[in-house]
């Protein structure tokens, strides 16, 4: 496990993370679900089933093939935009950074400038966003997610209780040292558990 520092003035960071959390949040706010649905069939997945722009509604629009796309991509949206951020600012030990500019991603699909700020729930973006900070947390949350999945077969169900399980597993891993990481999966839970 990384030396994380307990704490870390922001202005020290500059103007490479306030461009990386823009990036991130403007990546985040894609809805490549509703683009998808657009495109190929030429139907706004608003106006259908759940209303939602994300994974799941894009599977009842688009089939199952398609909506795993559209998964697939609003998962990498959280995935590319911490590495990204890494890669861009040379952070790429700084738990707290990556943090947040996954945080920026989810906040970003459920909260698009492109849409007036009505997207999806943000469920794949934070999947791919903890998995690209620790693998370990995410296979945990995903262990459980199939596993409510497969009893319960609702994918809410399923996403709420991943949401749930991330910042318990995460402390269990990272303990104090890891609080920013803790303290964001607390609140992509919250945010999955609201939406």
């Amino acid at each position: 496990m990384d030396d994380v520092p307990m704490t870390l003035p922001l202005a020290t960071l500059g103007p490479g993370l306030a461009g990386a959390l823009v990036f991130a949040y403007l990546l985040g706010a894609i809805p490549f679900g509703l683009v998808m649905a657009k495109a190929i069939k030429g139907i706004d997945i608003r106006q259908i089933g759940s209303g939602n722009i994300g994974a799941t509604n894009a599977m009842r629009a688009l089939g199952k093939p398609l909506g795993l796309v559209a998964f697939l991509l609003d998962w990498g949206k959280g995935y590319l935009a911490v590495f990204l951020f890494a890669g861009l600012t040379g952070l790429e030990d700084m738990l707290l950074a990556k943090t947040l500019c996954g945080a920026l991603a989810v906040i970003g699909h459920c909260f698009p400038i492109y849409l007036g700020f009505k997207g999806g729930k943000g469920v794949a973006t934070a999947s791919g966003s903890i998995i690209a900070i620790d693998p370990w947390v995410f296979l945990a949350g995903g262990v459980i997610w199939l596993a409510a999945l497969f009893t319960s077969r609702y994918v809410s169900v399923a996403s709420i209780l991943m949401g749930i399980t991330f910042p318990i597993v995460a402390f269990m891993h990272w303990g104090t040292q890891g609080w920013s990481f803790i303290a964001g999966c607390a609140a992509l839970g919250i945010l999955i558990l609201v939406r």
